[in-house]
């Protein structure tokens, strides 16, 4: 036994001398082909393509696609400049890869397995030696390195924030890496490094990648970008030498020779565009022109389709964002008060069509959703340590967002308004609502970026000025709308949080203390609670999906009680048009159409 427990240690300590030993304890975990957010991945280990691709899809064409607004930038990852998603989504490629018909899924891409213990302690990825860069070099783990580091440097918040719960990072070989996640209680963490995308160390500059460049980045991806045409065009084309073209995770997938963006500056030259056939598919989002807009000869003559199709997803939350960090809103019992305002029956029925539906929850229309739900024992305990925190009709499910008459001039609700922003200092003298004691004016700033956004506020602006408040709306170009939006510097703007079937870390970018103070990130409210920061944790350290929906329920509930924004409307299904040679699968995935399935019939 003596001489037995000899060689094992003679053994242990070989290879701990030659760099093994990490190596050797992360084999101890199997080989994963996918990871999920909870449960195991739908997907068997030998899947020869996604469900919702076609493997037998020809190739070739091109399609163009448009966008309202404008580009300084080809780099969406770094706080600077504005840029497209076109690089993150068809240059680069990340080590796994997400499928779009579950809640939080990744498979194999980059990286062709992962390792990782059950309580997420590290997560080690296993690279296809295969894996290439269009300009020929390998891509191995000192890229993807490099590129953790870089953006948790100089990336958006998202991922300095992610990034930063990282303790270490070992290479072990050209194609094998390990992230030591001990400590960051984060089960999200390893799926937001394995989405991450990857640069090319050789030919990146670091101390250069927080600024913005229109100089075509180099990738592992499909396509490469041919042109750039500042603020007007960008062309990618697929790369014939794309060393991932027979993985099954892409087979179906990238079926167009060129894609083309074509940048608009609003939205009615967008449409115009669309008509005239100059892009070929298109999200409607406007429910009037949805309506009203689409009679034109291209949809007559059959050269234009379009459909409607369920949204399967959350809804996310499209409200008026009020800026707490202004005085005028730090009281949440003037927030509630504005709220009491906005007629939402007046404005569908006379903006849009009736086709829309009162936002409740910020993540409407699922089981996410805490509308309409007592909490339950999960949530009650959660909550357990923050009395208060949330308001008991909220907490038993009977709250609902105010439902003026319709009228457009409910006074009811005004007197209901005027009560709470009495109760918060708040009195009106004549026509003027003016704070007790300093008689300072109720006034502020609405900021929007298009005339749809225009046409809303200017319809709140009426409904407030009957209780005394001045709202300016103030319509502002792209760039100076973002910048301002970056530094937080207005008092009210539209803004929408999309939902997803998984929320994760996305959330602390959203809602957290941190996120408040820190520019560029998307806590526009200046939410800053201690419960919120605790149930965003909850939700990340969720091991069951019963656990999971308590918690963002949970959360769902702080943010109502907050009355952070006014809340709108969401549209309940997706409304899509385009050009009728194009063709997709028969199968929809849960995240809904998307043009990388698609491909254009031949003629």
């Amino acid at each position: 036994m003596r001489r037995s427990l000899t060689r094992t240690f003679a053994l242990l300590a070989s290879l701990a001398v030659a760099g093994l030993g990490p190596m050797v304890a992360a084999r101890a975990e199997p080989l994963r082909h996918g990871i999920a957010m909870h449960g195991e991945p739908a997907l068997p280990p030998h899947f020869t393509h996604l469900p919702y691709a076609n493997p037998d899809a020809p190739r070739g064409g091109r399609i163009t696609l448009a966008i309202q607004g404008t580009f300084d930038s080809l780099n969406p990852l770094i706080v600077l400049g504005v840029a497209p998603p076109a690089v993150p989504e068809y240059v680069l490629q990340s080590l796994m890869m997400r499928s779009r018909d579950e809640p939080f899924t990744v498979y194999g891409l980059v990286a062709r397995s992962a390792e990782m213990p059950e309580d997420r302690s590290s997560v080690t990825f296993n690279l296809d030696p295969r894996a290439r860069f269009s300009d020929g070099h390998p891509l191995t783990a000192e890229d993807v390195r490099f590129t953790f580091d870089v953006l948790r440097k100089h990336g958006k918040p998202f991922h300095r924030s992610s990034f930063g719960q990282v303790r270490a990072v070992e290479i072990q070989g050209p194609h094998r890496i390990t992230f030591d996640l001990s400590g960051s209680n984060d089960r999200e963490l390893p799926l937001i490094i394995a989405t991450m995308p990857i640069f090319p160390a050789h030919a990146t500059d670091p101390d250069s990648f927080d600024r913005t460049t229109l100089a075509p980045p180099i990738g592992s991806g499909p396509y490469a970008i041919t042109e750039v045409r500042p603020g007007e065009r960008i062309v990618l084309t697929r790369r014939k030498d794309f060393w991932a073209e027979d993985l099954p995770i892409v087979r179906g997938l990238y079926n167009f020779d060129e894609i083309r963006y074509d940048f608009y500056r609003d939205a009615n030259t967008l449409f115009e565009a669309f008509r005239a056939g100059l892009y070929d598919y298109r999200l409607e989002g406007d429910p009037g022109r949805w309506a009203t807009g689409y009679d034109f000869g291209g949809l007559r003559s059959g050269r234009i389709l379009r459909e409607t199709v369920p949204i399967r997803l959350p809804k996310g939350m499209n409200g008026f964002v009020f800026n707490t960090r202004r005085p005028v809103f730090g009281d949440p019992r003037v927030r509630e008060a504005l709220s009491h305002l906005f007629d939402f029956d007046w404005v569908n029925r006379n903006l849009f069509y009736g086709l829309l539906t009162g936002a409740d929850s910020y993540f409407a229309g699922s089981e996410l959703s805490s509308a309409g739900r007592p909490a339950d024992g999960r949530e009650r305990a959660l909550l357990g340590s923050f009395p208060g925190a949330v308001r008991e009709d909220i907490l038993t499910g009977r709250w609902s967002p105010p439902a003026p008459d319709g009228s457009g001039r409910d006074r009811d609700m005004a007197r209901r308004a005027l009560s709470l922003l009495s109760e918060a200092g708040w009195v009106l003298e004549g026509e003027v609502l003016r704070k007790k004691g300093t008689g300072e004016p109720f006034t502020f700033e609405m900021l929007v970026s298009s005339s749809q956004q225009e046409r809303l506020a200017l319809n709140y602006a009426q409904a407030l000025e009957r209780v005394g408040i001045k709202a300016r709306v103030r319509l502002v170009d792209n760039v100076q709308y973002w910048r301002r939006l970056s530094q937080f510097d207005f008092d009210m703007v539209q803004w929408v949080w999309p939902a997803s079937a998984s929320p994760g870390n996305e959330q602390r970018n959203r809602w957290s203390s941190e996120a408040a103070k820190r520019s560029g990130s998307l806590n526009y409210s200046g939410a800053a609670s201690p419960a919120i920061d605790r149930m965003i944790d909850a939700l990340l350290e969720a091991r069951t999906r019963e656990e999971f929906v308590s918690a963002v329920r949970a959360l769902d509930r702080l943010l109502l009680s907050g009355f952070y924004v006014v809340p709108l409307f969401y549209v309940a299904d997706q409304w899509l048009a385009y050009d009728s040679g194009l063709k997709k699968p028969d199968r929809t995935p849960l995240f809904g159409p998307h043009i990388d399935t698609w491909w254009r019939q031949p003629d």
